[in-house]
């Protein structure tokens, strides 16, 4: 009976050490999966010529997130860097942005905090507290140098527009003198008569026969002999038949 009494107890220690055992694992792996202060990363970086301050979320849990950035001035704010931002974390890493044309060696305070549900898991800052480069953020130069002008000049200069120019029009150009030699060995006009030229006549007599039907005429009379040397044809083929 004592026997017995002694397993019992020592079957309800080992349940009791094995529950224990087991809350304490649930505790820690709820831990584990927890957002924490940790996964959160903060920097200060340059888009072009633009400042910005980056915060990276790395929870797995994808717990919301809503951060805030803060100017530092001898350890007080000083200002808030434009509003709030939500960031829903990740494994890989997701972050926001926070332009703010940041002085070289300035201090910003990065606020942090996550809720799930009712309970508050992280109401804290990214330590330490973010300072920005000691060079200010720069336009990228991308602009070409002039070119340098040529330093021999042509050789061959260019001639005015308007020595190449035509003269106007109805600007008359004179012709130039005619030389001795030239008016010297000139025949003598003929002298003007008051019959017309044989060639007047014949031009005169084709422009009145341009305009005559004489063409027409002419092809009418053909059609018609066409059409009686025919009807001879046939005729006398018809006449042969008969006398067959």
């Amino acid at each position: 009976m004592s026997l017995s009494r002694r397993t019992a107890a020592r079957s309800v220690r080992m349940l009791g050490v094995t529950a224990a055992s087991a809350a304490l694992a649930l505790s820690a792996a709820g831990t584990a999966l927890a957002c924490e202060i940790s996964e959160f990363s903060a920097s200060a970086a340059c888009d072009g010529a633009k400042g910005v301050i980056t915060v990276t979320d790395k929870d797995p849990t994808g717990v919301p997130a809503v951060v805030t950035v803060f100017l530092e001035n001898n350890g007080a704010d000083l200002r808030q860097v434009g509003k709030e931002q939500t960031v829903t974390g990740s494994k890989k890493g997701v972050t926001v942005s926070f332009a703010e044309d940041w002085e070289p060696n300035a201090e910003y305070r990065v606020h942090i905090v996550a809720v799930k549900g009712k309970k508050k898991l992280v109401d804290a800052d990214i330590a330490p507290n973010v300072t920005t480069p000691s060079k200010a953020c720069q336009a990228d130069d991308t602009t070409t140098p002039p070119t340098s002008p040529s330093s021999s000049p042509s050789s061959t200069p260019s001639t005015p527009s308007s020595q190449t120019a035509s003269p106007p029009a109805g600007t008359a150009t004179p012709s130039p003198a005619p030389s001795d030699s030239a008016a010297d060995s000139a025949a003598p006009p003929a002298s003007a008569s008051n019959a017309p030229s044989p060639a007047a006549q014949e031009s005169n007599l084709a422009e009145t026969g341009a305009n005559s039907n004489t063409g027409l005429i002419v092809g009418i009379a053909a059609a018609l002999v066409v059409v009686g040397g025919g009807a001879v044809f046939f005729g006398m083929r018809r006449r042969g038949a008969s006398h067959r």
